[in-house]
């Protein structure tokens, strides 16, 4: 039994609301029950005026109906709908057309006759329609947008449904009322459009090759427990027939305050946070919760082996069953796993796996659940091996654990990385409320949270051997995922909806209320970059700091001002690097000297930059330094590690051009590009195989002789200037010039890859001007109102009125460099003979910009209250203005932003949308199965090309 640090102390606020603390807790959160159960987390942070909140519920798709799986996740997607209050013209009669499509709802579900079931849903349909004449669509958004709100969000897994808002700290109280309006009653309007949206939602998962292999190594792990047996999308013949009754009854049991908590941390008040939350929140009534009975497992006691196929690179999956989150077999769990694979950089399968280059990849990681949890490696093997030959690889190494074949120092080394990621996890105000909502979802209190790094530093290397041997044996499951046809597709077919009315321009008396009643404005902070970035040179670098102000975490950036535009194979040389030792370390040796000292190493290429990081404790920095340089400077040129390297580089494009989201990358970029791109230009097959290794390590020898500058993010500039001038080398080399690659116009075009798949994917991409960072404040409006969010034109008129896709949207992305042109991009994700009717109704609204006064003052007044409330903080104070440098702009540009959005008027949109958006043309990309497509259709669109993976992937 180990010695608690952390204990509970109870005390009384000065309003005498008792709450407790943890004592040494750093971040010195208070803990609220109020009296209906209502637990209430609040902690401070002061990076920004704004509030993280998240209202977790203790209710998943574990708790759905056997009968009406899916329940829990379409539940949360109707909690944006509204209420009785807000999202109504006049509830008195829609309440008698959703009452009256409720109960044929009922009459659906109950009928057998698959005619008699089309003729409910046609009036089903129908009194939708009349229904809808009295709703107001996105009314929650456009309520909680109007706060100046940002990643409004929600999400359902086995335990948990959590909803998600970052608000600034003015409009606290607002928050409060809209939120308790919504947890007060569920209303459920526009039903069947948004029942549609889920269809398009489970079609996309079955896309989903990482959902098709976990669904079965779950159903596998978990024959009897809802962990394994109810996915969290539900079943398809579920989601045909739904029950509006049963979402009701749900809503009634498990949305009570006694099993929710509230979850804030930000730049709040605490005795006025809990009376304003006690205020909106306390009289709602406790109420007690639905019995369940457990459900207990039986042990595995035999290899339960299952196979998968789909168009992607094979690939073999090994889970064990645990305990639950937060026991003893749980962390030993997540220990053994951190001995395999610790962030890639020292484990057993890191270093004796993916660093040997025996297999394409291995990972480990252990999942813990409120009931249950599981232990599981995941192998790609190279084409040459078996996914048979790939298990036994990673069997092996699990033996060296039992044997006790790891070294004394991994634990502890371990250990300290937990801490150290734990350190880094809590800074942030969403880390914080992160880690709150799970202990409370997993019913974990945050004396036993912080106490569980203790725990895990009482574990010996024994405890971890006797662990291995006991646990790790013929006991698990083995998902193979098979290169072939998913024979497994399921779609769930459109029933086919009428429109419905969304009422733009309408407003509920709730939504009047909420914007008349008016907060005093938070006052925007322009950041004086001079003033916060200290500056100095040495040795003819220039050196520049930042002040760390919340913990002993160091950054180091070496900033070289060129990347691939300059030279092409920077990019391979460091990813080579990551195989190479010196004569003094071996690479395995580098990796555990890091990982001992607890610090991490980054090589980022970028097309204009390489950034090469070290990140870790302050007293360490130097430590890595002297490691890195040593590295780079002594690094030793390997033939026989270099062919293995360009083997695994050739797989690993392979495997990329089966897989659907990079191919689709890549034919976006084809489309947008054409052939010669960035994307394409890349070292050649031949140019690989021919090359000796002595080019790419001599580049890395040579790396420290060209001009680059220091950046320095910690707590002392001085200390850190004694060190680093003996590690700076004189400059003798000049940048090689910057390789220009073509923006040609686009028009015109359709270009198509055809993948065996149930959606369809369409991206259009449109070169517009050159950027004018004049603009920036139009542009953010724009976006904000027509094409992203779920209250934008877009959304609204695609998915809310005519469930078309699940997800549609239209980006005006400006540039981030001057002389080049700012991008206009449509995409549409939606089953195939949906596509065309939502590419019409796409055009239709750019054809002409619709204008909708509210909705605009709306997204206006959004965009100012973001930027109002937002602090540019940390390391970012400095890599603003690197970005900022590349637009010639060399101060807090949010400043010109702001101040041209406060006098934004709807005209000022639409002329900066005919000037710069309108007379745009459009080349198409579309990736889906060749037999689905339309081709009379996409014949109207441009010139149809069908493309092959080498065109757009170069190689």
């Amino acid at each position: 039994m180990i010695d608690e640090k952390y204990k509970e102390t109870v005390y009384t606020d000065t309003n005498h609301y008792e709450y407790s603390t943890i004592t040494h807790d750093e971040n010195k959160v208070r803990i609220y029950t109020l009296k209906n159960g209502l637990k209430v987390f609040l902690a401070q942070n002061f990076d920004a005026p704004r509030i993280q909140t998240f209202i977790p519920v203790r209710t998943g798709s574990n708790n759905d109906p056997a009968d009406n799986t899916g329940l829990a996740h379409y539940l949360e997607h109707m909690m944006f709908k509204g209420t009785s209050r807000l999202g109504t013209q006049n509830w008195e009669k829609e309440k008698v057309l959703i009452d009256q499509i409720a109960s044929l709802y009922e009459e659906h579900k109950a009928e057998q006759d698959s005619e008699k079931k089309r003729e409910i849903y046609k009036k089903i349909d129908e009194v939708s329609q009349e229904a809808s004449q009295y709703a107001i669509a996105n009314e929650y958004d456009k309520a909680i947008s109007s706060l100046g709100a940002s990643g409004t969000n929600a999400h359902t897994w086995f335990d948990e449904t959590v909803y998600k808002n970052n608000i600034p700290n003015n409009e606290l109280e607002k928050w409060l009322k809209i939120e308790k309006e919504r947890f007060s009653e569920i209303v459920l309007r526009l039903f069947h459009t948004e029942l549609e949206s889920v269809y398009e939602e489970f079609n996309r998962a079955q896309d989903n090759d990482t959902r098709l292999v976990n669904y079965e190594l779950m159903d596998a792990l978990f024959p009897t427990h809802p962990n394994g047996q109810q996915t969290t999308l539900g079943k398809p013949e579920h989601l045909k027939n739904p029950s509006m009754k049963a979402i009701h009854k749900y809503f009634d049991e498990y949305y009570v305050p006694n099993n929710y908590a509230m979850v804030l941390v930000g730049d709040l008040n605490f005795e006025e946070t809990i009376q304003l939350i006690d205020q909106y929140f306390g009289a709602l009534p406790y109420k007690e919760l639905p019995k369940k009975n457990a459900v207990v497992e039986q042990p595995i006691t035999a290899i339960v082996k299952r196979t998968v196929k789909s168009p992607t690179t094979p690939r073999t999956q090994l889970a064990w069953r645990t305990d639950s989150y937060g026991t003893r077999e749980a962390m030993l769990a997540d220990i053994v796993a951190n001995i395999l694979s610790n962030r890639g950089e020292a484990g057993l399968l890191d270093l004796h796996i993916n660093q040997t280059q025996k297999m394409l990849w291995a990972q480990a990681f252990s999942v813990g659940l409120k009931q249950y949890g599981y232990f599981s490696i995941v192998a790609v093997p190279k084409e040459n091996q078996t996914l048979e030959e790939a298990k036994d690889m990673v069997l092996q190494e699990i033996e060296l654990i039992k044997k006790g074949d790891f070294p004394d120092w991994m634990l502890p080394a371990i250990i300290n990385d937990f801490k150290l990621q734990r350190m880094k996890g809590l800074e942030t105000a969403e880390g914080l409320a992160t880690t709150l909502y799970d202990t409370y979802i997993k019913g974990i209190t945050w004396e036993q949270e912080l106490n569980e790094m203790d725990e895990y530093a009482s574990f010996t290397k024994e405890d971890v051997m006797d662990f291995a041997n006991s646990f790790f044996k013929d006991n698990y499951v083995i998902v193979d995922k098979e290169k072939g046809v998913n024979d497994r597709l399921i779609r769930v077919e459109n029933p086919g909806i009428t429109p419905i009315k969304i009422n733009r321009d309408a407003q509920s008396e709730f939504l009047k209320e909420i914007l008349s009643d008016t907060t005093e404005d938070i006052k925007p902070e322009f950041i004086d970059y001079q003033k916060e970035i200290a500056t100095d040179s040495l040795k003819g670098k220039k050196l520049s700091f930042v002040n760390n102000k919340y913990n002993d975490i160091a950054q180091l950036h070496f900033i070289f001002p060129f990347g691939s535009d300059n030279d092409r194979d920077l990019g391979i040389s460091t990813q080579l690097l990551q195989y190479l030792g010196t004569d003094r370390l071996s690479p395995e040796d580098l990796k555990k000297e890091f990982f001992k000292i607890g610090i991490s190493n980054d090589f980022k290429t970028t097309n204009h930059q390489l950034i090469i990081s070290l990140s870790g404790l302050e007293e360490n920095i130097e430590k890595g330094i002297n490691l890195l340089q040593h590295w780079m400077q002594d690094v030793k040129p390997d033939q026989e590690i270099y062919n293995q390297f360009v083997g695994t580089v050739l797989e690993n494009r392979e495997a990329v051009k089966k897989d659907k989201t990079r191919i689709m990358t890549a034919l976006t970029n084809y489309t947008k590009l054409g052939s010669i791109s960035r994307f394409t230009d890349i070292i050649s097959k031949e140019e690989l195989e021919n090359t000796n290794s002595v080019v790419f390590t001599d580049r890395m020898k040579k790396l420290y002789k060209y001009p680059y500058q220091i950046f320095f993010y910690g707590k002392s500039f001085e200390n850190f200037k004694e060190y680093i001038g003996q590690y700076i080398e004189h400059e003798s080399l000049e940048m090689p010039e910057a390789k220009q690659y073509p923006e040609p116009a686009t028009g015109g075009n359709v270009h198509f890859i055809n993948y065996d798949m149930v959606q369809m994917e369409m991206t259009q991409v449109g070169k517009g001007h050159e950027v004018n960072p004049l603009h920036f404040g139009k542009v953010n409006v724009f976006n904000e109102y027509f094409g992203r969010g779920l209250s934008s034109i877009v959304f609204q008129e695609i998915r809310e009125s005519k469930s078309l896709a699940y997800s549609a949207y239209v980006s005006y992305s400006a540039n981030s460099e001057l002389k080049h042109p700012d991008y206009i991009t449509t995409y549409i994700g939606t089953q195939p003979d949906k596509l065309m009717i939502a590419v019409d109704t796409l055009n239709e609204l750019m054809d002409d910009l619709p204008e909708v006064p509210t909705q605009f003052e709306n997204a206006r007044n959004a965009a100012l209250k973001q930027i109002a409330s937002t602090r540019v903080t940390r390391n970012n104070i400095f890599f603003n203005t690197l970005r900022l440098k590349k637009l010639n702009i060399h101060h807090d540009f949010r400043k010109d932003i702001y101040e041209q959005i406060q006098g934004l008027k709807f005209e000022d949109i639409k002329q900066f949308y005919q000037a710069e958006i309108k007379p745009v043309h459009f080349n198409t990309a579309i990736i889906g199965k060749k037999e689905n497509l339309n081709m009379e259709a996409v014949s109207k669109m441009g010139t149809f090309k069908e493309v092959s993976l080498k065109d757009i992937f170069g190689h």
